[in-house]
């Protein structure tokens, strides 16, 4: 399975970190190794000072498919999720500053939690309400009536570049919200009211 992730989605998002707004979206790749086992805590790796949470509405792929249509995107997915992309910032600011990949600050070892799925069926597509919290407090709540591109346009999108195979992942994007995590901490996902997942920092 590869995991597909979406940049800057959201606008408030990309206000938060003074981004540039894309005039299409921006992709990028996690390996599978990325994904943190179920029930393992996520450690701080050695190598930043500054890793963040970003929560974000998962798409998990059904069938094989390539240069999907826009109007067919929706028979290639009929589960809905919630994850972390978990985030190198300090990395991340030093390869954007250098004009490098994001690879290091992205796509390491864990930084990808993948919550539990629930069928599309469940959910009002263009507005799926999902939050995060941090040790119970809210810090991250969006809704995917606000994402610059929908699952079915990203689905579209994404498909003329890479095959989507059964299996896959999409990240959707993150809304405002996005911080940096401490040792200890406990994030939690809430999808539609359903925990979606737990994970505590070490």
């Amino acid at each position: 399975m590869k995991i597909i992730c979406i940049g800057r989605n959201y606008a408030k998002h990309i206000e938060e970190l003074a981004n540039e707004r894309p005039v299409s979206p921006v992709v990028f790749l996690k390996p599978d190794s990325a994904i943190l086992a179920k029930k393992m805590p996520f450690f701080i790796p050695a190598f930043s000072n500054d890793i963040h949470y970003e929560v974000e509405v998962l798409v998990k792929i059904n069938k094989v498919g390539k240069h999907i249509d826009q109007k067919f995107a929706h028979k290639y997915y009929d589960e809905i999720g919630l994850g972390i992309d978990f985030t190198a910032r300090d990395v991340q600011a030093q390869c954007k500053e250098k004009g490098l990949p994001w690879e290091k600050a992205k796509a390491f070892d864990g930084s990808a939690v993948i919550g539990n799925f629930y069928p599309k069926s469940d959910f009002n597509l263009e507005s799926i309400q999902f939050q995060l919290l941090q040790n119970q407090m809210v810090v991250q709540d969006g809704n995917t009536n606000a994402m610059l591109w929908k699952i079915d346009e990203l689905i579209a999108y994404v498909s003329q570049f890479f095959t989507l195979k059964k299996g896959d992942v999409i990240f959707t994007g993150t809304p405002a919200g996005v911080g940096k995590v401490s040792e200890n901490d406990v994030l939690q996902g809430i999808l539609e009211g359903k925990e979606a997942f737990t994970v505590k920092i070490k």
